[in-house]
């Protein structure tokens, strides 16, 4: 880690850079804690002038999640700001498909409206529904993986499992997978060159397309899919086709990212803590806290998606303009010493685990139980199945995807069993 990413303060501001650096991805926690020890709130300095801030501790990382002052709502962007990051402005108002129009990116009371109507597709009693399946395909990728003796658990079992979850739940054949993998990787990484802007809108395009498609054979022949569901609720005036598209992709994208990270994540620091892994074999019950400490020790999202300032502010005494662009690091308040005792070490018994991995507040994750349930199925049958697990090898560093500041996960995991 650069050794001057580790001395920023009030007054000195985080380079943009150092966000989406391979070095920050290889371990961002020693410059969280280094930004927690000199205050709760960081500038970040961006070459386009974008004022933007960063929130690293626990207390106000959580009242800023659920802070209506901080709209979703791009709109509000100021216009010096919109024309200094034209990758935010393109979300808005060239109808980019992940930008303004699902409810993770817009306020009450179409928020409330978008939310209502999804959250019917993940109530407790559906989600259980779904358990016999969840085995089912959890079982048949160990099987396959089981008579080689070796696999890579990213490619072979931690994004297989939430993705074929997550289609068959909309209603996406399985030969598109490969497809979804790929725009889903393009729409949560950063377009900070004109080059990556521009595989930004062709991949925009590529899926509006086939979205377009499958809602016109819904249309003309419905399944019990939530796509369905959802060309239903549009047909009946309760979605705009704007809002049917980009509820489909931010579905598509947050119904299986969250979770692969999750079981990659987490197998790879059990993985790493033979102890803890010795324990949570011995006592299975510790199942549901030991999840929550995954969540918690390297959160699958590591920062929240941006807020814009609807009002001049403050957020621990520093002043945040209207219109400038706020960040929640979540993985920075997971780790927050004045909330969780020993935050870098890894303790699946640990009680009154308030981690902020699915958020806080209107924005809580609606797929949360889903995860939930993908991983205790995953990690109890993994650790069932495949007793003698452990790195292929030990002493390499892991592969952590280099892909801007929003999400934490491994590119790949080489284990051997």
């Amino acid at each position: 880690m650069p050794e001057n990413a580790l001395k920023s303060d009030k007054s000195s501001p985080i380079p943009e850079e150092l966000l989406y650096s391979a070095e920050y991805a290889a371990d961002p926690h020693a410059v969280h804690a280094a930004l927690r020890a000199t205050g709760p709130v960081h500038r970040i300095e961006s070459p386009s002038g974008v004022r933007s801030f960063l929130v690293v501790d626990y207390e106000h990382a959580r009242a800023a999640l659920n802070d209506p002052r901080l709209s979703k709502d791009l709109t509000r962007l100021s216009k010096d700001l919109r024309s200094a990051a034209p990758e935010l402005s393109e979300r808005y108002e060239s109808g980019g498909i992940i930008s303004a129009s699902n409810m993770l990116m817009v306020d009450p009371p179409d928020h409330t409206r978008l939310r209502r109507l999804v959250s019917k597709a993940f109530t407790p009693r559906r989600v259980q529904g779904l358990a016999p399946r969840i085995q089912q395909i959890t079982d048949e990728l160990i099987d396959a993986m089981e008579p080689k003796g070796r696999a890579d658990l990213i490619d072979e079992f931690a994004f297989p499992l939430p993705i074929i979850v997550i289609c068959e739940l909309l209603g996406v054949p399985a030969d598109r997978r490969a497809d979804l993998r790929e725009w889903s990787n393009v729409f949560i990484t950063p377009a900070i060159t004109e080059e990556m802007r521009e595989h930004h809108r062709a991949v925009n395009q590529a899926t509006l397309e086939y979205f377009a498609e499958l809602i016109a054979e819904r249309r003309a022949a419905p399944r019990d899919d939530l796509i369905s569901a959802l060309v239903t609720a549009r047909d009946d005036d309760k979605l705009s086709e704007q809002e049917l598209l980009s509820t489909l992709v931010l579905l598509m994208i947050a119904g299986h990212e969250t979770t692969v990270n999750l079981i990659g994540n987490g197998m790879a620091a059990l993985l790493r803590h033979p102890d803890q892994m010795r324990l949570l074999r011995s006592r299975p019950d510790l199942m549901p806290s030991a999840i929550e400490e995954f969540l918690r020790y390297e959160s699958p999202v590591q920062h929240g998606t941006l807020r814009i300032a609807a009002e001049d502010m403050e957020i621990a005494g520093t002043p945040i303009p209207r219109g400038s662009v706020v960040q929640v690091c979540i993985g920075a308040a997971d780790r927050d010493p004045a909330v969780f005792p020993a935050p870098d070490r890894l303790d699946i018994t640990r009680a009154d685990n308030r981690h902020l991995a699915f958020g806080h507040g209107i924005h809580f994750c609606l797929g949360a139980p889903l995860a939930r349930l993908e991983g205790r199925i995953a990690f109890s049958t993994l650790l069932t199945r495949l007793p003698g697990i452990a790195l292929e090898n030990p002493d390499d560093a892991l592969a952590w995807r280099v892909s801007g500041s929003i999400v934490r996960g491994l590119t790949k995991l080489p284990v051997r069993f």
